[in-house]
């Protein structure tokens, strides 16, 4: 009987010892894998419009940024693994991809730094300007969203996407067909259309 229960004993103190590890590694593992965000909120005051979120996903090199106003909401994605960026908007129900400036657009590890540092809360027209980027919009539908990459396909699916090229501001004449999203008051981008108005 003795050893019967030194066998339990045995057995729930190595039981007892791996759910403390594996404990102890989820919350050592979590920090890596997990996303960071940050909610920035827009007032009538500092000229921001919307209530805007961000969050980082280290895991699948993902940004996400959510801006929050009314019918003008949007929601954009940044996928770094295939350097193409979107934005959803969801009164004109129409998505918007392309090729990520990299040498405008903050990297992800910059990105994760601003949001886990805080260093976006409270930033606005104080701060420096906003870089910019101008992109045209191409009035051709996209067919197959797969080659898009995953995260792109399914946040664009079910809805008319389009592909966009980068211009330079100067070379533009617009009639006024565009629309403009102010990204954390760290990067305005223009989407521009002679067909397509937004």
């Amino acid at each position: 009987m003795f050893s019967c229960f030194n066998i339990l004993n045995t057995y729930y103190s190595s039981l007892c010892l791996r759910i403390v590890f594996a404990g102890l590694l989820g919350v050592f593992l979590t920090p890596a894998l997990a996303s960071s965000e940050i909610n920035i909120g827009g007032n009538s005051n500092s000229g921001a419009s919307g209530q805007q979120s961000v969050s980082v996903n280290n895991e699948h090199n993902v940004a996400n940024v959510d801006n929050n106003n009314g019918w003008d909401s949007w929601n954009a994605l940044w996928d770094y693994n295939t350097d193409l960026a979107a934005i959803r908007l969801f009164g004109k129900k129409k998505c918007i991809v392309h090729r990520m400036n990299k040498n405008v657009m903050p990297s992800l590890q910059t990105l994760d730094t601003l949001v886990k540092e805080k260093k976006l809360q409270g930033k606005g027209p104080e701060g420096p300007p906003p870089k910019g980027l101008m992109y045209s919009v191409n009035p051709e539908e996209v067919k197959d969203l797969n080659k898009l990459g995953k995260p792109i396909a399914n946040m664009c699916r079910g809805i008319p996407t389009y592909m966009a090229e980068e211009i330079e501001a100067s070379l533009f004449f617009t009639s006024g067909k565009c629309f403009s999203a102010d990204i954390l008051w760290i990067l305005n981008i223009s989407y521009c259309s002679s067909t397509v108005e937004y």
